[in-house]
């Protein structure tokens, strides 16, 4: 099992959507997901207490602000096969080399095994979330126009430097 703290976890959530994502590398506030998370904490509890007691791979310590998740390879199975088609479709394509086409439920039976399980759904999760950042500044670009966004930009990465 690994211990974890509560407040790690909703980190670990709050961040899922700026993984990937090349503007917090350029112009954004590296403790943003921090703040967001420190500032809504019992916004996060709400959310997520009832789905954490519930989730049969975890052992849900509320009192204590903890909890411990199941590791083992069934209980990472059990939680791979829980994630978006999406996302079990993007980790396929990391794993199986190409011109190989295993079912994706025997792939990920192999990644439930392999140590580095959460690195290998992090690299899904930064795929998605990297594509859907390009294509949305391209967007901006296209509907604000190049002047703009070089403003808008200087001046985030003006006060990054700050």
């Amino acid at each position: 099992a690994l211990p974890i703290s509560e407040e790690d976890l909703y980190i670990q959530i709050a961040g899922l959507s700026y993984s990937g994502d090349f503007r917090m590398i350029i112009g954004e506030d590296r403790s943003k997901v921090l703040n967001i998370v420190k500032a809504n904490m019992t916004h996060f509890q709400k959310l997520y207490s009832n789905l954490l007691e519930e989730c049969p791979q975890v052992a849900y310590k509320h009192h204590q602000g903890r909890l411990e998740i199941d590791k083992s390879p069934e209980g990472q199975f059990t939680q791979l096969m829980a994630l978006p088609k999406t996302l079990q479709q993007k980790i396929t394509a990391l794993v199986d080399p190409p011109g190989k086409n295993r079912d994706v439920e025997e792939i990920l039976l192999q990644v439930a095994q392999d140590p580095e399980c959460g690195l290998v759904v992090q690299q899904g999760i930064f795929g998605i979330v990297k594509y859907s950042s390009l294509s949305q500044s391209a967007k901006g670009i296209l509907t604000a126009g190049v002047k703009k966004t070089a403003s808008y930009s200087l001046k985030k990465l003006l006060k990054m430097w700050k």
